[in-house]
């Protein structure tokens, strides 16, 4: 037996395709009314990384998305902030420049996003330049391809590398679900990525057809309980990609709440990473239509 053999016989996938669906359904049945509130919007609303991730992205833009989180408790007073702001590594000494807190995250993608098709020394030197402008998180995409030709020690090695280059600094996973297809795929990717050193799992890029589904967050939520029951170690979570409205924030929510539990429900341990979502949470917050970020 092999160590990724060994590896998923101690966290074995624990349901189809089939059961994953029911499950995702039997709970948002009987719980996504209950967190369809204010409160929760606002939550939601403070655990997002406030994101643009475009070709057209420019150092005003970034600069706006800066100063909109600056002045967000002037403009709207008891509304919590986003959690971070999430750019390309060109952009990160702008917005670091631009944000009034120095304490303020900035997550930056690197090691090639979106695709992750590239030499690891190429990955490696990106995410330690990101580190060096000033970014505080790390977001980076499993080697897919890798993966489904059954790589596993190469995707393995790869996230591990670039943790090490992270040190303290939050290093979060992408493992493009909507690729990965089928929950005994997102469940053994969640599994590689946790093992291999990963502080966040998170669902996708944005730049695919399929981006974060509650059956994805229902099959990795579960995978970060199995690790911690089995190690006590906490992994963290990100819902990114096609999360734009409230309903849709609100569905995730509900998941990692009757999932992982209160425990989860911060944003030191939970995000969303959206463009779209800020806005359309903000709306329905004080009641009218806003285009604030």
């Amino acid at each position: 037996m092999d160590k990724f053999q060994e590896l998923f016989a101690q966290y074995p996938c624990p349901f189809t395709d089939e059961q994953v669906k029911a499950g995702v359904d039997n709970i948002l049945k009987n719980h996504f009314a209950e967190n369809n509130n204010v409160e929760v919007w606002k939550e939601c609303l403070h655990q997002i990384d406030l994101t643009t991730l475009s070709a057209d992205d420019t150092i005003a833009k970034v600069e706006g998305m800066a100063k909109a989180v600056n002045e967000l408790d002037k403009n709207y007073p008891g509304v919590p902030n986003v959690a971070a702001i999430c750019v390309y590594p060109a952009m990160v000494e702008y917005v670091r420049k631009a944000l009034k807190d120095p304490k303020f995250n900035i997550a930056c993608v690197t090691g090639v996003f979106p695709s992750s098709q590239s030499f690891l020394e190429v990955k490696v030197a990106e995410t330690a330049l990101a580190l060096r402008a000033g970014a505080t998180e790390i977001d980076i995409v499993l080697s897919v391809g890798k993966f489904l030709e059954g790589r596993l020690q190469e995707c393995f090695d790869e996230i591990a590398e670039l943790k090490a280059v992270c040190g303290e600094h939050h290093l979060k996973v992408i493992l493009e679900t909507g690729m990965l297809k089928t929950a005994e795929n997102i469940w053994k990717a969640s599994i590689l990525a946790i093992a291999a050193g990963a502080d966040f799992i998170k669902t996708s890029t944005g730049k695919i057809a399929v981006n974060a589904t509650p059956e994805a967050t229902y099959v990795m939520c579960h995978a970060i309980k199995a690790w911690k029951e089995k190690t006590g170690a906490k992994i963290c979570y990100k819902p990114a990609g096609g999360v734009s409205t409230t309903e849709e924030a609100v569905q995730h929510f509900t998941l990692v709440k009757e999932i992982l539990g209160e425990d989860w429900l911060n944003n030191e341990s939970f995000r969303f990473g959206a463009s779209r979502l800020a806005n359309n949470l903000l709306s329905s917050i004080v009641g009218k239509e806003v285009k604030y970020f």
